[in-house]
């Protein structure tokens, strides 16, 4: 496993985080519980290897990931740099930090949390909450009682914002997106980076859009590379600014193939970054629909799986799986299954809470037009 410097902490991380937002799980009656045996099984398994970052939130997994994390943590805390974050939006007064945060060292059952985030700071939420309930000050007084080490954030906005964020000297690391179909926070990683944070990354393989495999990515590297999430991983750590890349692994074969990659030291050369490049813009027709899954588009209110939808407009549009696309296409709207995109109202709640502020109604439209044929 390869360990990196982490910005201005003081400490190394592992290049290969683990994301605690899809451990092994099931739902009942609406609810999400985590399956806690298999959960810790795969979380030791990844400690072992050497992964020594662990990032989870109050809200994954139902709450549930939290608890998981913990149990897993057992033994191993002196060697695991834990992440999780307050619940930003859910804050309405400023004694609200506090609470979550006792809350959440109850559920992780441990003394402090290295890396406490402010969830999704966007300039938003940045002025109407972390400003106007002085949040600042609540952070600071946390880690000078020892509850938190670190105060950071994780961040959806545009990228001028991280460096906005990043110049306030408040934060030690940030934890944003960056993959090989959206590079658009590629300049504000290196800023910060320079302003001394740590650069954790989220959604290295598009939340499981880069999993599948794909011919055009693979030759990119030909040679060099077995898999197209592989070339995914590689080219996130192959940025010299990311200090981290977190994968939502949930099998021990996950685990044991993204510890592979994140323990490769030889670099992508200049000649493969210029043949990814050219890749890449073979893809720009991906831009308009960027979608990480990571579901907070969800519940639909007509029972329609989004995230679902958009992951077969990309085999489609990007890896021209059409045959594949239109097949699995068809069973939207059958019994066991979601419903069609088709019975889109355009209410638009969906919209509101898109951090990647995708066109959902217009790309539900586009999804009937080009994949029921």
């Amino acid at each position: 496993m390869q360990y990196r410097k982490f910005g201005n902490t003081g400490v190394e991380i592992s290049a290969l985080g683990f994301g605690a937002m899809r451990l092994p799980h099931y739902s009942e009656n609406g609810q999400v519980y985590v399956r806690e045996d298999e959960a810790v099984a795969v979380l030791r398994h990844a400690f072992d290897l050497g992964v020594n970052y662990v990032d989870t939130a109050y809200r994954y997994l139902g709450g549930n990931s939290e608890i998981a994390v913990g149990k897993a943590l057992k033994g191993y805390r002196d060697r695991v740099y834990v992440s999780t974050k307050v619940p930003t939006w859910n804050i309405t007064k400023q004694s609200d930090y506090r609470r979550f945060l006792e809350e959440q060292l109850r559920k992780l059952d441990v003394d402090y949390i290295d890396f406490y985030h402010f969830h999704g700071l966007s300039l938003n939420s940045w002025e109407n909450i972390v400003r106007k309930f002085d949040l600042v000050s609540e952070a600071e007084k946390a880690k000078a009682e020892g509850l938190i080490k670190h105060i950071s954030f994780s961040f959806h906005d545009k990228p001028e914002v991280m460096k906005m964020l990043a110049d306030t000297g408040i934060f030690s690391s940030v934890l944003c997106q960056y993959n090989l179909l959206d590079r658009s926070n590629e300049e504000a990683i290196a800023y910060v980076r320079q302003k001394g944070l740590g650069v954790v990354i989220m959604g290295p393989v598009a939340g499981g859009r880069l999993a599948a495999p794909s011919e055009l990515i693979t030759k990119t590297l030909e040679g060099k590379v077995k898999s197209t999430p592989e070339v995914a991983l590689r080219f996130v750590l192959g940025n010299p600014n990311v200090c981290c890349a977190l994968s939502g692994m949930s099998t021990i074969a996950m685990v044991d193939e993204n510890a592979a990659v994140a323990s490769i030291e030889e670099p992508l050369s200049k000649d493969d970054w210029n043949r990814i490049n050219a890749m890449l813009e073979e893809t720009r027709k991906l831009a308009d629909l960027y979608c990480t899954g990571c579901s907070y588009c969800m519940p639909c209110p007509q029972k329609i799986d989004i995230p679902e939808v958009f992951r077969l407009m990309i085999y489609h549009r990007v890896y021209g799986l059409t045959d594949t696309a239109r097949n699995e296409f068809k069973r939207f709207g059958k019994e066991g299954h979601s419903a069609a995109p088709s019975a889109c109202v355009e209410c638009g709640a969906c919209e509101k809470k898109c951090p990647q502020h995708i066109k959902i109604r217009e790309q539900l439209k586009q999804a009937t037009a080009e994949l029921s044929q």
